[in-house]
């Protein structure tokens, strides 16, 4: 069974459940209490600490556990903005963040803050320098992503932390997908992972604020890690899970280099074998274990399954496995295809033949699908001038394949109109014109909450 989706959650490391069993028997005491068990379950705690802050660059004075990496992400956010109130309510992030760190900022948007969105390129990535232009003098905070979630980009963190300490404003990192590869450089002053990550258990974060940070722990006053996580240590978990990023990070350098060269395989391949595909974020600067590619003309849901089917776990951005039918904030960002995306994140120790038969089997799942939904086939260009094509009511990826059959009648020169009303169009057209080749025209809003696409066949 081919596990590709531990950018999701990894599986549990062999090193962190001998941690986890071992330190059960141990770590259950309160560790604030002066009586022989909670002085041992004080000593594992504080050991897990030190361990952790090794891995991470900081003072073990600097880092609690959390609940989970998500409750880091809220606790950190929400005390750097309180405690820098005086300075500003201006809160700036990148466009593609994950989750966590967005819905801070909505919540922080929501009691009367301001938030300030930093675009990408198509690869994914920051400009540094762009970034520091959005700082501005009542600028509280900060947050910028080691590495991104969805694409693997890694961002530029150093060059932003140091406009930030220029700037006096703290940056706020979101290291949970880096963490397993090494510490994140620069001067940053906040921090959050998650071990589910990294091969801990799930359950537990660490969030870090480095000293002379202004934080203002938010919620009802709590004693325990310094007042920055509420609740009891679950101390088992954590052990394991400080193991576990040792470990990892034990092995780092020669699975990195192994995985990125089965992630630099799949970067090639999957073009060769599946046509009109889009591999997305950054083909160097990246993480080495995560790529991901869009497939023009099918249904992401549908792939994921039959992925599934054929013994693959894979995750995917793409607005056709959501609830909601709108595509990955992160893809959007980025203007990049979003129908059929399929992210591929390898976990450690993966077999290269366990890549090898993904590779045989996507191609046929793919033409599978796109048969199914009636995908087009390239033919030479029509004599028409122009044509309209109704898609209302219609879902991803059913518009662009709509738009892909016109584009057949339409003369060089020529355009296709395609009315539309679901909001994944709105990406999908124009970065199908980029792949494509054709010129993207524009919109117009229609009747009914349609809005009408206009691309210009470039040949």
């Amino acid at each position: 069974m081919g596990y590709f989706d531990v950018a999701s959650g990894a599986p549990l490391h062999d090193v962190a459940r001998q941690a986890l069993l071992a330190s059960l028997d141990e770590g259950w005491a309160d560790p604030a209490r002066l009586y022989r068990e909670g002085r041992r379950a004080r000593l594992l705690l504080d050991a897990a600490r030190e361990a952790a802050a090794e891995a991470v660059g900081c003072r073990p004075d600097e880092l609690v556990f959390t609940p989970s990496g998500t409750r880091a992400v809220h606790e950190g956010v929400a005390g750097a903005l309180a405690g820098r109130r005086r300075a500003g309510r201006r809160l700036t992030v990148s466009a593609v963040e994950h989750s966590a760190v967005l819905h801070s900022a909505a919540a922080h948007q929501g009691a009367g803050g301001v938030v300030d969105e930093v675009g990408v390129d198509r690869t994914g990535a920051v400009a540094a320098a762009g970034f520091a232009a959005a700082l501005r003098p009542d600028t509280a905070l900060a947050a910028l992503q080691s590495a991104n979630h969805e694409v693997g980009t890694v961002q530029p963190v150093e060059e932003v932390a140091e406009a930030c300490r220029a700037a006096g404003v703290p940056l706020f990192v979101d290291a949970a997908q880096s963490l397993a590869w090494g510490p994140v450089p620069g001067p940053w002053s906040l921090l959050a992972g998650s071990a589910h990550k990294w091969g801990g258990p799930a359950g537990v974060g660490l969030l870090v604020v480095r000293k002379g940070v202004r934080f203002a722990p938010q919620g009802p006053a709590d004693e325990r890690e310094s007042g920055r996580a509420a609740g009891f240590e679950n101390i088992p978990a954590i052990v394991a899970a400080a193991a576990s990023l040792r470990a990892v990070r034990a092995e780092a350098a020669a699975e990195a280099a192994r995985l990125r060269e089965l992630t630099a395989r799949i970067r090639a391949r999957v073009p060769e074998l599946v046509p009109d595909v889009e591999v997305v974020g950054d083909p160097e600067n990246r993480l080495p274990h995560l790529v991901t590619f869009s497939c023009l003309y099918v249904d992401g849901e549908t792939v994921l399954h039959e992925l599934d089917r054929a013994g693959f776990s894979v995750s995917s951005g793409s607005s056709c496995t959501s609830s909601t039918l709108t595509p990955s904030h992160v893809l959007r960002a980025m203007g990049v295809v979003s129908e059929g995306n399929v992210r591929v994140s390898l976990p450690l120790g993966v077999a290269a033949a366990e890549v090898d038969r993904f590779l045989e089997v996507l191609p046929g799942v793919v033409r599978g699908v796109r048969e199914t939904l009636g995908a087009p086939v390239a033919g030479p260009a029509g004599s028409a001038e122009a044509v309209t094509v109704d898609a209302l009511g219609m879902t991803c990826p059913q518009p662009v394949i709509e738009l892909a059959r016109a584009m057949s009648s339409v003369q060089i020169g020529g355009t296709v109109t395609v009315i539309a009303d679901d909001e994944v169009a709105a990406v999908d057209i124009p970065a199908w014109c980029f792949t494509q080749g054709h010129a993207y025209e524009g919109s117009a809003p229609g009747r009914d909450g349609a809005t009408s696409y206009v691309v210009r066949r470039a040949k």
